[in-house]
């Protein structure tokens, strides 16, 4: 018999006399508090959300079918092991059991119109792949191939400076030499854009197999990325390897067929037409194309350029999807290492600990071996010495002394990667964990909120280095000089920098040197927030400053000028009035309640973005938090932005975002007499 336990907070611990019971619990549960973030994940997946959600949804479901995320998931799907596949479907199973339910609960439905469909048993892979497929570098070298063209071949990395992608994370692991306990204790935080409901969901899985309790993905069965089993613990953060390809195509129609340009001549490309419903306004019909590289992505027969995305589980028939189930079972950080070659889409540095003093530090997933352009631009379909010639193996690793931390920068994964993070949260994070050698669970709060900002220094030295000033800007000049360099909610002094390095931006921006990149390329526009030149300044401020395009006290006169415009304006708020959390909802709430501030930025370890030059707002940052204690998994710590919930009303759907603000972290409570058999609804 299948039994839902609920802990205060809702959480949902699920306990069952076998694993497929088990999942096929997980999947109703997941159904009935989160049927509307399902559905709008499987629309999304599959290329459909545009029928609900109108016209602005068209954009990524052009790309979504475009791009064969639903086929290449079938394909993965009817590649999978028995095995796996019985376990996907149970979970299948389960969702569509609870949808009924889950949708009467969850108001967005009517609002929009929108009846729950039927789960096919790859949609989970669907929904995983629509999740990762922007995780790589493909919009990336859409914007070096802008820049090399407006600017010239030398330019092409210039905005690199190590800068940042879509998403990351923050993660580390201190063994046992470091911890009060004596056992090593995993910890960290991943950084998404922050979606209510949630993209991570806290839950327990327990059968007489295993007992896990992790973050698992809405949509998707077991726990991917962030697992206690008791006896192991693991976590994850963006590898930044580089490990899709875009290939400049050239096609021809021949009558009602397409030709492709390759290295062997012309052949014959796939094509068909699809139709894109949209609410509100008339339908949009799409042409998708794949060439024997890959779908085209960008433009088509018709089109002045057309360009082709190569990627590994379309090329593959694998999502590393058997990796999952794996998991689950580990019981020592050998399992989880053997689980982890695996894995396929996307590509991850992996920690694990156990408690009989393993330790694991990795990378995990696939990438392909090929010519080094590859790995910066859009190459030439027709040229072979681009195409791929295997996988990169053994994928690196790393020992771990006293501690390791992963945050995207370079590290184990490098040799898979061309841009990674700046070092700034990685080094922060290591200076933080060595200064003390009696970490707790609970003391790694102080590292989960920690604003300082250590990407201030360059602007900050040159702001010391400027000439005489006028009165107020030299007032200004002296006072971020002295500031602590911590972007506190309260303090006025993280303002005046934002400020100051926002006015900058806004100058480069419309600079006679970089106006050539003003206008963003003719690409679709779900690759569009890759192409805006402001974003790309703000990221790669420093890099762009010593750039030399500016000219002999370009920067200096663009500083000067930013710093007395800040200085004119003598009311100065706080930083949390300003940086405030702007989550995405597919259908926004009417009485979402006051907005909340936010402290840190973007290179501190509590890693709230914000777009300096564009916005303040926060759209991305942690999407959870998360300790885990090898000691005594009770002693674990979790949090997320707002609740286990989906539902808006529902008293768990934000009960968590009061100690999400603050920084604190909940326990994980795993005691079944402390929690609550739920005999209704779950």
């Amino acid at each position: 018999m299948t039994r839902v336990y609920l802990d205060r907070w809702g959480v949902p611990h699920l306990r069952a006399g076998d694993p497929h019971a088990l999942v096929v619990a997980q999947g109703r549960v997941t159904a009935y508090d989160r049927a509307w973030q399902l559905e709008v994940e499987r629309h999304r997946a599959v290329g459909t959300s545009a029928s609900f959600l109108g016209a602005e949804a068209v954009g990524w479901d052009r790309f979504a079918r475009q791009a064969r995320l639903a086929d290449t998931a079938r394909r993965c799907h009817a590649a999978l092991d028995p095995a796996t596949a019985a376990w996907v479907g149970g979970y299948v199973d389960g969702v569509n059991a609870g949808l009924a339910a889950g949708a009467a609960r969850a108001p967005e439905f009517a609002a929009v119109g929108l009846t729950p469909g039927r789960w096919e048993p790859w949609t989970p892979l669907a929904v995983w792949l629509s999740h990762h497929i922007l995780f790589a570098n493909v919009a990336t070298k859409l914007w070096r191939e802008h820049v090399a063209h407006r600017l010239g071949e030398p330019a092409m990395t210039l905005f690199a400076a190590d800068a940042p992608a879509t998403a990351g994370s923050n993660g580390w692991l201190v063994a046992g030499d470091r911890t009060a306990s004596g056992a090593a204790l995993l910890a960290g935080d991943p950084h998404r854009f922050i979606e209510d409901p949630g993209v991570y969901q806290q839950i327990r899985l327990a059968c007489p197999e295993y007992d896990v309790v992790g973050l698992a993905v809405p949509g998707v069965p077991g726990i991917a990325h962030f697992g206690h089993t008791g006896g192991v613990a693991w976590a994850i953060t963006n590898a930044m390897a580089d490990y899709q390809d875009l290939y400049a195509e050239r096609l021809r129609r021949r009558g009602r067929a397409v030709e492709a340009y390759g290295p062997d001549g012309w052949r014959p490309a796939a094509a068909h037409t699809e139709t894109i419903e949209v609410a509100g306004a008339d339908p949009v019909e799409v042409e998708v194309v794949e060439t024997d590289r890959g779908p085209v992505v960008v433009g088509g027969p018709d089109a002045e350029r057309a360009v082709s995305l190569r990627y590994p589980p379309r090329v593959r028939a694998d999502l590393g999807f058997a990796a999952l189930p794996a998991l689950l079972h580990a019981r020592t950080v050998a399992d989880v290492d053997a689980a982890a070659d695996r894995w396929v889409e996307p590509v991850n540095v992996l920690q694990a600990a156990d408690t009989r003093g393993g330790l694991l530090h990795r990378a995990a997933g696939a990438v392909p071996v090929r010519h080094p352009a590859n790995r910066l631009r859009v190459v030439p379909a027709w040229d072979a010495a681009h195409a791929w010639q295997g996988w990169y193996a053994p994928m690196p690793r790393a020992d771990v002394d006293g501690c390791a931390v992963m945050a995207n920068a370079r590290g184990v994964a490098t040799p898979l990667g061309v841009e990674f993070a700046p070092p700034y949260r990685a080094d922060r994070i290591h200076a933080l964990l060595t200064a003390r050698r009696d970490w707790t669970a609970g003391a790694m709060a102080a590292v989960h909120t920690d604003t300082h900002l250590g990407s201030a220094e360059p602007l900050l030295a040159r702001l010391a280095r400027l000439g005489p000033l006028d009165p107020a800007a030299a007032a200004l000049r002296d006072r971020l000089l002295r500031w602590d360099r911590r972007m506190a909610a309260d303090s006025r002094d993280a303002t005046a920098y934002a400020l100051v390095r926002a006015a900058l931006v806004r100058r480069l921006a419309v600079h006679p040197a970089l106006a050539p990149l003003a206008d963003p390329p003719p690409y679709p526009e779900v690759f569009h927030p890759w192409l805006a030149l402001t974003p790309r300044i703000a990221y790669a401020l420093e890099a762009v400053l010593r750039s030399g395009l500016l000219g002999d006290g370009g920067p200096e006169a663009l500083l000067r000028a930013a710093v007395e415009e800040v200085a004119a304006n003598a009311a100065i708020p706080r930083w949390g009035e300003l940086h405030r959390l702007t989550p995405w909802r597919a259908v926004p709430e009417a009485d979402a309640g006051p907005v909340p501030g936010l402290a840190g930025d973007h290179d501190c370890v509590l890693a709230t973005s914000s777009v300096p030059g564009v916005t303040h707002d926060c759209a991305r940052g942690p999407a959870a938090r998360y300790v885990w204690d090898l000691a005594d998994r009770t002693r674990s710590r979790w949090v997320v932005p707002f609740g286990a919930s989906g539902v808006p009303g529902d008293r768990h759907h934000h009960d968590q975002t009061p100690a999400w603000l603050a920084g604190d972290l909940l326990p994980v409570t795993t005691d079944w007499d402390q929690l609550t058999e739920e005999r209704d609804g779950h």
